[in-house]
């Protein structure tokens, strides 16, 4: 009876150990694509502020280049 026992905890944890093994290989690759994801998010994100603030300050530049325009232009006087 004990060599019947011994031969099924054998067996058993010879079923069990790949599947965990299997699984564990499985939660790397699942985190290595979600760091992958987030990577391309805020690699986007920043693109898009980036973006956004060289706009504003395009807009800035011309916004104050125009007042000093305005401010010499000896034909409006102010």
């Amino acid at each position: 009876m004990k060599i019947f026992r011994t031969i099924a905890l054998a067996a058993s944890l010879a079923v069990c150990l790949p599947a965990v093994a299997q699984t564990a290989g499985q939660d790397i690759k699942n985190a290595g694509h979600d760091t992958a994801n987030a990577t391309k998010k805020t690699a986007h994100s920043v693109k898009r502020g980036t973006k956004k603030g060289v706009h504003k300050t395009a807009h800035a530049t011309k916004k104050g280049a125009n007042k000093v325009e305005q401010k010499t232009d000896t034909n409006n006087p102010k």
